[in-house]
């Protein structure tokens, strides 16, 4: 039989609509909006459109949105200095920096720059540690996004195999401390392990986040297992004309796997949805209130 289809876009509106939820308890008994500062440094087409995206989401879950948008050349004291004003400010329970940054900012610097507990992206190293030691932190968005999906999908994963293909600091490290937190037996493999296609069939949790297109076939899908496809790339298509495809052959691991995510419309919508939960999460944290449930890791 086919797959079970993921349907990352209507779950990610399902996740949103709990954050409205969230944020208008919020303002109701506390008096409390949660806040997201995203700062884009430069005209980077690509994070000019996530930019708008997220401003748009964020204002229709009823938050507060503060975007900063800077010049290509801005220096790095006066983007460090904005930073440290939003770390400062009571009404922003968020700071993104959008990535990547113009080639003569230190992203490290910048990044870690940020209150981790404002740290919404949870790229500072402070939230890194946390994360790998199983204490609370702000988790990534993405990985965040594949568990809170593979959750609603397996209920517990405990005991289950795990192979996340992938060794980024973004996806792959934070993936596989997520799934280790659920008891899951966890490999992180690459694109340079020895017998890949082997290691890939021992999984009953197979995450594709190595940033090649559709290079996971259906021969490397143990059957029954859920795929969570988190790459996305653009290839040419007929006519010249491009497409999105993930890191797995879509086609012939759907006639294997028991679930998948597409590319476009699996793991990609998650993301911004998580970012907003993350600013929810951040904003009870800082005012010592219950988190909310189902919202993070």
């Amino acid at each position: 039989m086919p797959a079970t289809l993921i349907d990352g876009k209507a779950f990610a509106a399902r996740v949103r609509a709990k954050v409205a939820d969230h944020v208008t308890r919020l303002r109701e008994e506390h008096g409390l909006v949660p806040g997201l500062a995203v700062v884009l440094v430069g005209e980077d087409p690509a994070s000019q459109v996530y930019v708008r995206s997220k401003g748009k989401q964020t204002a229709e879950a009823g938050m507060a949105s503060f975007e900063h948008k800077l010049d290509v050349k801005t220096s790095e004291s006066d983007l460090l200095a904005l930073i440290a004003k939003l770390n400062a400010d009571p009404e922003v329970h968020g700071i993104l920096v959008q990535l990547p940054l113009p080639a003569h900012l230190d992203s490290d610097l910048v990044i870690n720059s940020i209150d981790p507990a404002k740290d919404v992206d949870g790229f500072h190293i402070s939230n890194v540690g946390l994360l790998g030691t199983g204490q609370k932190s702000m988790v990534p968005c993405t990985p965040l996004g594949c568990l809170m999906m593979l959750r609603d999908h397996h209920g517990s994963l405990s005991g289950m195999n795990a192979v996340v293909v992938g060794r980024s600091n973004i996806v792959g490290k934070p993936m596989a401390q997520l799934l280790l937190g659920e008891s899951c037996t966890v490999t992180i493999a690459h694109s340079r392990t020895r017998n890949l296609a082997e290691v890939c069939r021992g999984a009953d949790i197979l995450v594709a986040a190595v940033g090649r297109p559709e290079m996971i076939s259906g021969d490397w899908v143990k059957p029954g297992a859920t795929v969570i496809d988190v790459g996305i790339n653009r290839v040419e298509g007929a006519e010249g004309k491009t497409r999105l495809v993930g890191d797995v052959d879509f086609a012939s691991c759907a006639e294997v796997a028991g679930a998948i995510t597409p590319v476009p419309g699996g793991v990609g919508p998650m993301t911004i949805a998580c970012l907003l939960a993350n600013t929810v999460t951040a904003c009870c944290r800082a005012n010592g209130l219950t988190e909310p449930e189902g919202l993070t890791a």
